[in-house]
């Protein structure tokens, strides 16, 4: 695997974050434009944090499904939100898309480019395009035809194999069974029910609930989300019912993550900008690293390694540092592989909740994981945290934050 990191320059990120609850596909946003939807969303979260949209300098968006105009990207998602000057690009790198866009928020700052930075994700699994690439030396001018979300779950154009097949893969080399997975599939959806608790506590640190979802053309609400939809009740029993996706595999549907819609965005300013704009100014949170990297063809759950490690090298500090580690995980068995390498507890990685359990808008599911960090650490009173994930392609990307005295940042 190839690898590199970065450290950050003083930047501080702004709390609180914000994220809509997530939705399995085909489920109560399916019928949302993914762009539209989420500066509708947006538009009321910085009105309930008394923030005036034209604060912001820059838009960094992340999406990796189109949507009708989605051509327009940022710039339109920014004037729909309220800050019809702002400028800014839209990043697609599956998977890892939300921990690169708060790099290149990041970026912006420290460059000087901008004094604050909005980074936001959005991305609508369901009712996902079909496109036609027209052929006109194909027989009779007949061109291609391309299911965006299925197809391309289904098969990576450089290996020609699934997701899923990468993860027998790396489940073969490390010797990995199902009961393994199934293991800490249960603890996954244990510490997920730590969130939930008290009504949904943990999420509402983060999440505006009870949610309203409006109609398509954002001028009603037709109903609202208490949290996340779609979370299957999870047993022992009924995961050793499961049989492997792939004939005399291992990874279950249980052990892996399900589709789902959705958004989250995250403001990157200065310290000192922090502290005006932030609900709670005792409370700093810091970047202090990047990692990435590019795993061997067809072994994308290993490449999370090599990015936290490049992450956790360049900030200077060990595994053992991390007050929490939150990771991407498409198969639970990421977790194993990574928890492996570093030499920590797998049971002890995503405390309150990870993709595998909450489903995967793609875009939005680092961002959603980064927020979640940040809120442990700061109910753990401060500290260093990891995040890492990976994504198509054998790619993977990882941020190393740092929850501290605001009054001192």
């Amino acid at each position: 695997a190839s690898a590199s990191g970065r450290s950050a320059a003083a930047h501080t990120v702004f709390t609180r974050p914000g994220s809509s609850p997530f939705a399995r596909w085909q489920g109560r946003l399916a019928h949302l434009h993914s762009l539209s939807f989420a500066a509708y969303a947006g538009r009321r979260a910085l009105a309930k944090r008394a923030i005036d949209p034209t604060t912001i300098d820059v838009g960094i968006l992340g999406t990796t499904i189109p949507q009708q105009g989605s051509f327009y990207g940022a710039p339109w998602l920014m004037a729909q939100l309220g800050a019809p000057l702002a400028p800014g690009p839209t990043i697609s790198q599956a998977c890892a898309t939300g921990a690169r866009i708060v790099q290149m928020a990041a970026a912006e700052v420290s460059s000087g480019m901008a004094d604050v930075a909005l980074a936001i994700a959005a991305d609508r699994t369901s009712n996902g395009p079909q496109l036609y690439y027209p052929a006109p030396d194909g027989p009779g001018g007949t061109g291609s035809h391309e299911n965006w979300v299925l197809d391309n779950f289904a098969r990576d154009p450089q290996t020609q194999l699934s997701m899923v097949q990468t993860a027998e893969n790396v489940a073969k080399r490390h010797g990995i069974d199902t009961a393994r997975q199934n293991e800490l599939v249960l603890r996954r959806y244990e510490q997920y029910g730590t969130a939930t608790a008290h009504g949904n506590a943990f999420l509402q640190r983060f999440m505006d609930l009870p949610f309203d979802v409006p109609n398509a053309s954002m001028r009603k609400v037709v109903s609202t989300l208490a949290g996340d939809e779609g979370i299957r009740a999870t047993s022992a029993e009924g995961l050793a019912r499961l049989r492997p996706v792939l004939e005399h595999g291992t990874v279950t549907h249980g052990g892996q993550t399900h589709p789902a819609d959705g958004h989250a965005a995250i403001l990157v300013t200065r310290a000192e900008r922090a502290r005006e704009l932030s609900r709670d100014p005792n409370i700093a949170i810091r970047i202090a690293a990047f990692g990435q990297s590019r795993a061997e063809a067809a072994y994308m759950p290993e490449a999370p390694v090599p990015a936290a490690q490049a992450a956790l090298r360049a900030s200077g500090l060990k595994p053992q540092d991390m007050k929490a580690i939150k990771t991407h995980n498409p198969f639970v068995l990421n977790d194993i592989v990574l928890a492996k390498a570093l030499e920590v507890d797998a049971m002890t990685l995503n405390n309150y909740g990870c993709s595998l359990v909450w489903g995967h808008p793609q875009a939005p599911t680092g961002l959603r994981a980064i927020i979640e960090l940040i809120e442990e650490l700061v109910l753990l009173g401060g500290g260093y945290g990891l995040f890492t994930g990976c994504a198509a392609g054998d790619t993977a990307m990882a941020v190393v934050l740092h929850v501290g005295d605001g009054s001192r940042a």
